[in-house]
């Protein structure tokens, strides 16, 4: 018997799952607690259509991913910097500790009395994918060869080179754990944030009304929609990441 492929093991699961909600509809028999699979299909075709959508999806996009890559950007150099310099570690430990452990709700009301609620987005994806990002960067520089360390030191590499050589590359499958984790995280994030604050124009404003308005087929499509740009977003850093590293080894 031939085995399955991955791929359709995945669209087997997903048509199960299908199947559950359509069965939890039809025993809610209730489309406000519950709309079904046909109702969201429908109301995901003519979504596009509703003024301002493509603005709505726009603002929200921009801002989340601009949070991320600052994320991605800071970790980065500061999960380096940590792994060169111990103080630089001891320095930043209590606040990636407080960050991982905080709640994101505190964050958000806290950050509500300092920023505008339309940059809100924008700090609280950076805040909750940093310590992933930094995390991820501490470990893949301290799990690098021992003896390539003492190769190094024996022949006094320059840092810069080991970086080039040696780090970026170890580093490439921690990093690329970090994306695949901090991109759902940033938009989780995110659009809670645009909720709380009640942001208007934006995904988690949409998320807000539907609620209000009793329109459970919205909600269904707006969440679709955060997981579709998440998850394309991170294909989309897997490949720059895999890119990039191409052109360090060439390089």
């Amino acid at each position: 018997m031939k085995r399955l492929s991955g791929r359709t093991l995945r669209l087997i699961s997903a048509a199960a799952a299908l199947l559950v909600w359509q069965a939890a509809a039809a025993a809610v028999s209730d489309p406000i607690l519950l709309a079904s699979p046909a109702e969201v299909g429908r109301r995901f075709l003519t979504i596009w259509r509703d003024a301002g959508f493509w603005k709505v999806l726009a603002f929200s996009a921009g801002h989340i991913t601009g949070g991320f890559l600052l994320a991605l950007t800071a970790g980065t150099a500061l999960g380096l910097l940590a792994a060169r310099f111990r103080p630089a570690e001891i320095l930043l430990w209590p606040y990636v500790t407080l960050i991982k452990t905080v709640p994101v709700a505190s964050f958000i009301i806290l950050a509500l009395i300092w920023l505008d609620g339309r940059q809100l987005n924008i700090f609280i994806s950076f805040l909750m994918v940093f310590p992933v990002v930094y995390s991820n960067v501490l470990e893949g520089v301290r799990s690098t060869d021992p003896a390539m360390e003492e190769m190094m030191a024996l022949y006094r590499v320059p840092w810069i080179r080991r970086m080039r050589y040696v780090y970026l590359t170890q580093l490439r499958p921690y990093l690329a754990a970090a994306v695949r984790v901090g991109t759902g995280t940033a938009w989780k994030a995110g659009a809670a944030a645009e909720v709380i604050a009640v942001v208007s124009g934006s995904v988690g404003g949409k998320l807000y009304e539907s609620k209000i308005y009793l329109e459970t087929s919205d909600l269904c499509v707006w969440t679709i929609l955060i997981v579709l740009i998440s998850v394309l977003l991170e294909k989309l850093m897997l490949r720059l990441l895999d890119a990039a590293g191409r052109a360090l080894e060439d390089g």
